[in-house]
């Protein structure tokens, strides 16, 4: 791919809209992430005698809470996913469909 390409896909509405999108959503699952993680982490550090509560048996709070914490995990996964497969995936499509057309001069 030459220069000139390049400075014209950075240029395309588009390319800036996939690339603003992505690097805010992106950053914020990631703190969501890291917020719901080092919470648990810091739960585990201030409140061990919450996190050793038991529920029903061998059970404890500790980890019914690590559970969710890998649940919302995969959960905060497909909900990229889903916006990947639908609004990143059509910013992609019509950047390369322009990319083409501008080749072909």
């Amino acid at each position: 791919m030459d220069v000139s390409t390049l400075k014209r896909i950075e240029a395309d509405p588009n390319y800036q809209k996939l690339v603003s999108e992505r690097k805010s959503f992106g950053w914020t699952l990631a703190i969501i992430t890291l917020v719901l993680y080092y919470g648990y982490i810091a739960i585990v550090a201030f409140a061990p005698q919450m996190i050793a509560t038991k529920v029903w048996g061998d059970i404890t709070i500790g980890i019914i809470m690590g559970v969710a914490l890998i649940l919302l995990s995969i959960l905060l996964t497909g909900i990229y996913v889903l916006r990947a497969n639908s609004q990143y995936d059509d910013l992609t499509r019509a950047i390369v469909n322009a990319a083409k057309i501008g080749g072909k001069k």
